[in-house]
């Protein structure tokens, strides 16, 4: 079995520590780091369910990172503790604030969330089903009314992601952006159908120009070509192109006279 494949002992930690102090090379200090870095995810996993909704994991894997490399940097053996109780300590704390940095609800909310959620559980573990809010206001020895007082503060105080999960009885992959009425009106099927038929009217207009107009307003609006890039494909000035440009919109302009949101497309 290899050294990268096992646990170090706390005397080979401290052996590295100290050549790394007597020697500064980080090579060592990386090693020592790499030595721990899988004590910190275990830290900021088990926090998972505490932090809000909103916050990225990797930001508290890597503030949990700084805490470590402060600890090796900061260790002092001859305090009693190991490097790794000492790294724990720092990583673990340095966790704790990040949290409490990111979340701005006062602490009292958490604590009735956390209250609510072991008294929830608890009681579906006794009665194998979710309690009401009845049940759980007495699990809790509380009222209905300060239950659901609470709940709504908590809910308040949840500055979720729009790619958060649905919570619901049943497993579900549904994300929250999913649950929102859309305010699109290209989503309306109305709206939708309105504008293929305008489109229609455009295509209609469009193929009884001159081909000479059509070629200009291809070359222009789809080939992105300026005037006199197109004065040199058809062999005209700048100017002249500009007066078939002028042209072709005069004439959709009539053609649509009645469509006002086409006619403000080729103004």
């Amino acid at each position: 079995m290899t050294t990268a494949s096992r646990r170090m002992s706390a005397e080979e930690t401290l052996r590295l520590w100290l050549d790394y102090q007597r020697t500064k090379d980080a090579a060592l200090r990386d090693r020592l780091i790499l030595t721990f870095a899988p004590m910190v995810k275990y830290i900021v996993y088990r926090k998972v369910r505490e932090m809000p909704a909103n916050a990225e994991v990797e930001d508290f894997i890597s503030c949990g990172l700084e805490a470590l490399i402060v600890s090796i940097d900061r260790y002092d053996p001859d305090k009693g503790a190991t490097l790794e109780q000492y790294a724990w300590t720092r990583i673990h704390g340095a966790v704790l604030d990040e949290l409490r940095r990111q979340d701005w609800a006062p602490r009292s909310v958490r604590r009735w969330e956390r209250d609510i959620a072991k008294a929830t559980e608890e009681f579906t573990i006794l009665h194998g089903r979710r309690p009401t809010r009845t049940e759980l206001a007495a699990a809790m020895g509380t009222t209905v009314t300060e239950l659901r007082r609470r709940q709504d503060e908590i809910v308040a105080s949840d500055v979720t992601s729009l790619n958060a999960l649905v919570l619901s009885d049943d497993d579900t992959t549904i994300e929250r952006v999913d649950t929102l009425a859309s305010t699109d009106e290209r989503l309306d099927p109305e709206h939708a159908a309105a504008q293929e038929a305008l489109k229609d009217k455009f295509r209609a207009a469009f193929a009884e120009l001159p081909r000479r107009e059509r070629e200009v307003a291809v070359m222009l609006y789809v080939k992105n070509l300026t005037l006199a890039e197109i004065g040199v494909v058809l062999g005209v000035s700048e100017s002249r192109v500009c007066q078939i440009h002028s042209g072709l919109k005069r004439t959709l302009r009539g053609a649509l006279a009645s469509e006002h949101e086409l006619v403000a497309l080729v103004a």
